[in-house]
């Protein structure tokens, strides 16, 4: 009787380590199946979505921008862009900021601020911009010209103009600007940008900007 309870404890013994083993397995085979993607693919989607920076805009007349000093809740305030180009700030004075960038009014603020505030933390933001006009034309649904208060990337402006028409050839898209050396073109391939790729092309329009479907 003794030998039989012995041998039957050894039989359910190695019944429950395959047990154990069995929905190991499965456990792991499942956790695969949950995600099949190799990491770097998983990583993809959030690379996809980046916005494209762009050149920094630069301030005109009639802009609004936000200014704060950090911890200094007196200092928080919007100021309009007067329009000669010009703006004041307490502690700063007068200075001019038309066709320059947020980040060269932060740091010239941060420069006259630092003999009252020596570790002061600037930042500067465009909140409005005024008289941003730029174009689109081509194969739109509601071409034309279109005035914003604030500035936009290419995918922005050809969503204001309604989308693309069906017949819009969308790998041969430009962007026409205007500068002081002449005319140049950027070429804008919406539909690799639409799958993630060459992101780079989609940047922030300027003022007088035609961006030209075909």
């Amino acid at each position: 009787m003794h030998t039989c309870l012995k041998d039957f404890l050894q039989s359910a013994t190695r019944m429950l380590v395959c047990g154990a083993v069995l929905v190991a397995m499965t456990g792991c085979a499942l956790g695969g199946a949950s995600d099949p993607r190799p990491r770097g693919d998983a990583a993809a989607p959030s690379q996809a979505i980046q916005p494209s920076t762009g050149p920094e805009y630069q301030i005109g007349p009639e802009d609004v921008l936000e200014i704060s000093v950090w911890q200094e809740e007196d200092l928080l305030r919007e100021v309009l862009v007067r329009p000669d180009g010009g703006i004041s700030f307490p502690l700063a004075g007068d200075l001019q900021v038309a066709g320059r960038t947020a980040t060269e009014v932060q740091e010239e603020l941060t420069r006259r601020i630092h003999a009252y505030i020596p570790d002061a933390l600037v930042t500067v933001s465009v909140v409005k911009v005024s008289g941003y006009q730029i174009y689109v034309l081509g194969k739109v649904n509601n071409p034309g010209q279109f005035t914003v208060g604030r500035y936009v990337d290419v995918i922005q402006a050809l969503t204001l103009a309604g989308g693309l028409t069906p017949f819009a050839a969308e790998s041969r898209i430009s962007v026409i600007r205007r500068t002081a050396d002449g005319e140049r073109v950027y070429p804008f391939d919406y539909s690799a940008v639409k799958r993630g790729r060459g992101l780079d092309q989609n940047v922030l329009l300027q003022s007088g900007d035609v961006v030209l479907v075909p």
